[in-house]
C-alpha cells in the first residue's frame, strides 16, 4: 500500500499545502463547536522523543485522542534506540504495530533513515535541520488573522535553525519574501539560501528587516543541544531582540509569532508577547489543529 511521509514542507505540492492549511481551520472550527468526528478509531500514532517538548507531546496525543485514536510516548529511555539498536532495525519493528509514527530528534538524516526502512508514514516533529509541523500552525494562524500569505514581507530575526530553514521552504511554497536578520556567522544553510535566492534574503541591520514587515517571527537564540554557546550566542544576537520599538517600524497591520518556549528579555522585550502585535497563543493552539489535519492526510494518502 502507498503511504506518505511528512520530513519537511516540500514532501507536500504546493497545492496539498494549501488544502491542508485550509482543512486544519476547518478541523479546529469542528472541535469548537461540537461537530468533530472521530474516524480513526483504533489507529495509533507512536512518538518517538529524543529531544524533550511541551507543545509538540500535547498537541499530538491531544490531538489523536480527538481523532479518535490514541498515542504512545517513548522517550529514548522506553525504546532500544537509547541502547544502541540501530535506526533500520527499530524502524522496521515499531512500524509493523503502530499506524503512523512521530518522531522529534537531533540530525535529520536519523529521521530520514527511519523512514526509509519504516511501513508506515513517518511525521518530522523536529529535527535540528526542519521543523515543519511548527510552520504548518505558524501559517494557519496567519491565513486565520490576515487572510493570504502571498506576496507579504514576512521577517526571521535570529539564527538560521531549524525553524529558519522551514520557513525559508514556507516562502519557496506559499509564494512570499523572507528576510533573515541575523548577525555574520549564523546563517541557514548556504545550499538553501542558493536555491532559494529568489525569495530569501539576509540583512544585517534589525531596522532594515523590519522596516514593513507584514509577520516578524524569532526563536530562542541558543537551541536545544547548544546550551554551551549561550553566553556566546547572546552576545552575538543583542542588538537583535524583537521588542516593542522594533515592532513599530513593522507594517501597520504586522503579526508577530514565536515557536516558544520563549525566554522573556533575551529574544523578546518581557511584554512583547501580550501586545497587540502578537498572535503568539493563537499560533501555540494550532499546532494541535494543523497536525490533526497531517495526520488525517497521511493516514487517507
Amino acid at each position: 500500500m502507498a503511504f506518505r511521509h511528512f520530513l519537511t514542507l516540500q514532501d507536500l505540492s504546493k497545492q496539498e499545502l494549501q488544502q491542508l492549511l485550509k482543512r486544519a481551520i476547518e478541523l479546529k472550527t469542528a472541535h469548537k463547536n461540537g461537530t468533530a468526528k472521530q474516524p480513526f478509531s483504533g489507529k495509533v500514532l507512536a512518538m518517538i522523543f529524543e529531544k524533550s517538548s511541551t507543545r509538540t507531546r500535547v498537541s499530538f496525543e491531544a490531538g489523536m485522542a480527538q481523532l479518535g485514536g490514541s498515542a504512545l510516548f517513548l522517550s529514548p529511555n522506553d525504546t532500544q534506540l537509547g541502547r544502541g539498536e540501530s535506526v533500520e532495525d527499530s524502524a522496521r519493528v515499531i512500524s509493523r504495530m503502530v499506524d503512523i509514527i512521530m518522531i522529534r530528534t537531533f540530525g535529520h538524516d536519523k529521521i530520514e533513515k527511519f523512514a526509509e526502512y519504516s511501513s508506515v508514514p513517518v511525521i518530522n516533529a523536529l529535527t535540528d535541520d526542519y521543523h515543519p509541523c511548527q510552520l504548518l500552525a505558524d501559517m494557519q494562524t496567519y491565513i486565520e488573522h490576515r487572510g493570504s500569505i502571498k506576496g507579504k514581507r514576512v521577517v526571521w530575526f535570529g539564527d538560521g535553525n531549524n525553524m529558519c530553514q522551514s520557513y525559508m521552504n514556507a516562502a519557496d511554497m506559499l509564494d512570499f519574501e523572507l528576510i533573515i536578520a541575523c548577525p555574520e556567522g549564523f546563517e541557514p544553510c548556504s545550499n538553501l539560501l542558493e536555491k532559494f535566492s529568489d525569495r530569501v534574503s539576509i540583512e544585517r541591520d534589525p531596522v532594515a528587516a523590519v522596516s514593513g514587515a507584514d509577520l516578524v517571527v524569532t526563536d530562542t537564540w541558543a537551541s536545544m543541544g547548544q546550551e554551551e554557546e549561550k553566553q556566546l550566542r547572546e552576545k552575538a544576537f543583542s542588538g537583535f531582540q524583537v521588542n516593542e520599538d522594533i515592532m513599530s517600524l513593522a507594517a501597520k497591520d504586522a503579526l508577530f509569532m514565536h515557536c516558544l518556549p520563549a525566554y522573556r528579555g533575551l529574544e523578546i522585550s518581557e511584554t512583547i508577547m501580550e501586545s497587540t502585535w502578537s498572535v503568539v497563543w493563537d499560533e501555540a493552539e494550532n499546532r494541535l489543529h494543523a497536525q490533526k489535519a497531517l495526520v488525517e492526510f497521511l493516514l487517507k494518502a
